[in-house]
């Protein structure tokens, strides 16, 4: 698995793009189950994942426990994992990258900067490499 990492706009979309010419593209809806992508995952195609902000704001309605929903995201991150392992293509995550902003004062958009901030560590955990994304400038961190 690979994880490219950055703030808004700052090149993800068209590195993973460049790198990966041929991939399917899977956004992540709100509200929608996490392990929809597999109807979009091709053995032969890498497959890029996104759109995690949308899902992580609508979940954060339905699940009060920050700790449940922490454990349902790295049960995703392991079944993307598992899949590339047993076989699939390369997965690769885009992640936004929310933690050198100004700290919000809504207790909610705090709660989903801890919970992207988290998201992040545990995909850079599982995730082979790891590209950071800043003014379009690709940097290899893992």
């Amino acid at each position: 698995m690979q994880l490219f990492i950055g703030g808004a706009c700052a090149g993800k979309g068209d590195a993973v793009s460049e790198r990966f010419p041929g991939a399917r593209w899977h956004r992540l809806a709100a509200g929608a189950p996490l392990d929809d992508w597999r109807a979009t995952a091709s053995i032969a195609v890498p497959l890029v994942v996104t759109g995690w902000t949308t899902w992580l704001e609508a979940a954060l309605g339905d699940e009060p426990d920050d700790d449940r929903l922490r454990e349902r995201l790295a049960a995703a991150l392991d079944a993307l994992v598992s899949t590339e392992r047993r076989g699939g293509s390369t997965v690769v995550l885009i992640l936004p990258e929310m933690g050198r902003g100004i700290v919000p004062m809504a207790a909610s958009a705090r709660r989903l900067r801890d919970l992207a901030g988290w998201l992040a560590q545990d995909a850079a955990e599982r995730a082979e490499v790891v590209w950071y994304v800043r003014h379009g400038l690709v940097k290899r961190l893992k």
